[in-house]
């Protein structure tokens, strides 16, 4: 905060000399005067009236003049502090506008900032939801594409077991006759042999 201009040595010295001189004159004014009444002489008396008029006029001059300066100064020293506070004004003013604009760019920046950051949680959230979604998808397709091999495999073992029974009536069915039919041949060829081997003994015989 600004000050007012101190009053500099010179100026209280300069003013001490008028007021001691203004008070000097008026004490021998004072003093003409209380000699000058006990002698009542008319010369005496209009000098000592004319010189204390004279003195009297002179400080009052003096103390005016004084009175004029201090007012002078007085104004002096209000212009200079309103100057210092109208300068302290401005560069107040000034830093308060820098402030400003600087704490508005943080402001406009943060805001930007946070927008951008929601903008990321939420691009974030739908990619976790797709994500989530999908790992369902793969769940239930790994879910479906099990149960559609277990069928497959209870498929291929009943497909089997048709086709065991389909091979075993098949040879049942074919090789069936025939195996009778080497069975009996096989007999008959034993019998023929052994009638062959009871003739053969009888002719030795």
């Amino acid at each position: 905060m600004a000050s007012t201009s101190p009053i500099r040595p010179g100026r209280r010295r300069q003013r001490s000399v008028r007021v001691t001189v203004a008070v000097v004159l008026l004490s021998l004014a004072t003093l003409a005067v209380v000699l000058t009444i006990p002698g009542q002489s008319p010369v005496w008396l209009s000098t000592a009236a004319v010189f204390s008029l004279a003195c009297g006029w002179a400080a009052a001059r003096i103390v005016y003049s004084e009175l004029a300066q201090s007012r002078r100064e007085a104004a002096a020293d209000r212009a200079a502090q309103a100057q210092a506070y109208r300068s302290l004004f401005s560069e107040r003013a000034s830093e308060h506008a820098e402030f400003t604009s600087t704490m508005t760019d943080r402001l406009v920046r943060r805001e930007q900032e946070v927008a951008e950051l929601e903008t990321a949680v939420v691009d974030a959230e739908r990619r976790a939801i797709e994500a989530e979604a999908r790992v369902q998808r793969e769940a239930r397709r790994a879910n479906e594409a099990q149960e559609k091999l277990a069928e497959l495999q209870e498929a291929i073992e009943i497909r089997k077991a048709e086709e065991a029974d389909e091979l075993a009536s098949w040879d049942a069915g074919i090789f069936g006759p025939q195996l009778e039919t080497v069975v009996d041949l096989m007999a008959w060829e034993q019998k023929v042999s052994t009638s062959a081997q009871s003739d053969s003994g009888q002719k030795h015989a």
